[in-house]
């Protein structure tokens, strides 16, 4: 009986959640994009993020086929 209240509970919170959930204000007011006020995502650069992450993914890939076929 814990167990199915428990898992009920649960769906209830998951499925009306979303109900009461508020998205934030766009940066600096803007509510419409291409206003001119700022880029969507607020202009963060992920140029040097985005190379370290697959210098990293390639060299993890690689460890695991040199492992596989050692």
């Amino acid at each position: 009986m814990k167990k199915a209240l428990r898992i009920l509970v649960v769906t209830v919170f998951i499925l009306t959640g979303p109900l009461f959930m508020m998205a934030q204000p766009h940066p600096n007011g803007g509510s419409v994009p291409g206003s001119g006020n700022t880029p969507i995502g607020g202009g963060a650069p992920i140029g040097g993020g985005l190379i370290i992450l697959m210098v990293m993914g390639v060299a993890y890939g690689s460890k695991k086929l040199y492992k596989a076929f050692k």
